[in-house]
């Protein structure tokens, strides 16, 4: 599973994610910084790639398109510092890795995490 982190999350999380066993690369890496979430979007799922944002508009886009795929990975805490939650979105990642592979978008906060499947249902 390759992941995207997205322009709002620091570009440090690609170390840290690779440190965890996953493949990954920050935005800046492929497209313009400016670019829409939904540009964003379209290139993970065209290139399968999971969008790791702590951007709540994702979510947004995938109930309103009613797309399966690419599944988002969101993180929800005020701290996003790689240092401070880490070892939560490793763990997160390894307990809905077959969701996210699938097509998911999860949700992660210090205390719960929860995956709703894709398409949502209304």
């Amino acid at each position: 599973m390759k992941l995207l982190v997205d322009m709002n999350l620091s570009p440090e999380w690609v170390r840290v994610l690779e440190e965890g066993g996953w493949e990954a690369t920050h935005w800046s890496k492929i497209g313009d910084a400016g670019a829409s979430d939904s540009e964003i979007m379209t290139w993970a799922k065209a290139n399968g790639h999971v969008v790791f944002t702590h951007d709540l508009d994702f979510g947004a886009i995938l109930a309103a398109t009613k797309a399966q795929s690419p599944s988002v990975l969101q993180i929800r805490t005020k701290d996003v510092n790689p240092h401070h939650i880490r070892n939560l979105v490793i763990s997160v990642l390894n307990q809905f890795k077959d969701q996210l592979e699938k097509g998911a978008l999860v949700s992660v906060d210090e205390s719960t995490s929860r995956a709703r499947i894709l398409p949502f249902n209304e």
